[in-house]
C-alpha cells in the first residue's frame, strides 16, 4: 500500500507541477497577446485621426474654392509707339542668350520654344534694345506640363539676379501662389490664377514704371506692386528687388515643355 500511495502522491505532485507550469505558460501567453493588441489599437486610432484630418482638409479646400473668375486674352494694342518685337525685320535680334543650343524658332509670327530639356535654364532674349519703363502686351499658350516665364529688365549674363520674372505655367484651375501663373516668381502672389487650359492662348498686359509693376492676365488685374518697398531679399533671391536694375532686355525662359509666344508688343513710357 505504501508503494502505491507513494506513487499516487508522486503522481498528484507531478500533475500539480504540470498544472502550475501550464498556468504560468498561459499567463505568459496572455501578456504576449496584450502587446500586439495595444499596437493594433494605437494603429487604429492613428488611422482614424488621419482620415478625419484628411476629410477636414478636403472639406476646407472645397469650401474655399467657390466660383473663380474666368478671363480671356485681350486684343493686341494699336496706336502710336507700339513696337512689334516679332516683326520679320527683328527676328535676327532674338537669340539664345545662354549658350549655342537651338531652343526656339520664329515662324508665322510666333516664337516657339521647343522645351526639350529642363536644365540648364535657357533664355530666348530680344537683344535689339534695352527697355526701362514700358507697357508690354504678350500672348502665349503652353503645352502640357510646360514651364516658362517672361523676364523683364533682365540680363543674359545673370537673369535670376538681374531682372524679374512673370511666371508662365501649365496650371489652369489651380490656386494662385507665388510660383503659379502670373506671379512675380517667388516674390509676389497674384490675386487670381487666370491661366487658360492647355493649348489655349493667354495674354499679359504689363506696365513697368520705376518701381511700380502692374500685371493684367487675360483682362484681369492680378498684381499691382511697388518694388521700392522690397528692401530685403525675398523668396530665393539674394538681391532685394528695390535694388534691381532699372532697364534691361526682354527674355523668354525655356524651363521644359513647349511654349508659343505671339503679338509681343512694347511701348516705351
Amino acid at each position: 500500500m505504501r508503494g502505491r500511495s507513494t506513487v499516487y502522491c508522486e503522481t498528484l505532485s507531478e500533475q500539480h507541477r504540470h498544472t502550475r507550469i501550464g498556468l504560468v505558460i498561459g499567463e505568459r501567453r496572455d501578456y504576449s497577446w496584450g502587446l500586439p493588441m495595444k499596437r493594433y489599437i494605437g494603429l487604429g486610432i492613428a488611422i482614424v485621426v488621419a482620415i478625419v484630418t484628411a476629410l477636414g482638409i478636403v472639406t476646407a479646400f472645397v469650401r474655399d474654392r467657390g466660383p473663380v473668375p474666368e478671363g480671356f486674352p485681350t486684343p493686341p494694342p494699336e496706336g502710336q509707339g507700339w513696337i512689334n518685337l516679332l516683326d520679320e525685320d527683328r527676328n535676327a535680334d532674338w537669340k539664345n542668350v545662354t549658350d549655342d543650343k537651338e531652343i526656339f524658332e520664329i515662324a508665322d509670327g510666333m516664337l516657339h520654344i521647343f522645351g526639350r530639356s529642363i536644365y540648364p535654364l535657357r533664355y530666348a532674349g530680344y537683344t535689339g534694345e534695352v527697355f526701362g519703363d514700358f507697357d508690354l502686351h504678350i500672348e502665349f499658350k503652353v503645352a502640357r506640363r510646360a514651364n516658362s516665364g517672361v523676364f523683364l529688365r533682365a540680363s543674359g549674363e545673370d537673369p535670376l539676379a538681374r531682372g524679374f520674372e512673370v511666371q508662365v505655367l501649365d496650371d489652369h484651375g489651380k490656386r494662385p501662389n507665388k510660383k503659379r501663373s502670373g506671379a512675380i516668381y517667388d516674390v509676389v502672389t497674384p490675386m487670381f490664377n487666370m491661366s487658360r487650359p492647355t493649348g489655349e492662348w493667354n495674354s499679359f498686359d504689363i506696365t513697368v514704371r520705376g518701381d511700380e509693376v502692374i500685371v493684367f492676365m487675360n483682362g484681369w488685374r492680378i498684381i499691382h506692386t511697388d518694388f521700392s518697398k522690397m528692401t530685403m531679399p525675398l523668396g530665393k533671391f539674394e538681391t532685394p528687388y528695390a535694388e534691381l536694375p532699372r532697364e534691361g532686355i526682354l527674355m523668354l525662359q525655356d524651363h521644359g515643355g513647349e511654349v508659343w509666344y505671339r503679338n509681343i508688343l512694347i511701348r516705351r513710357l
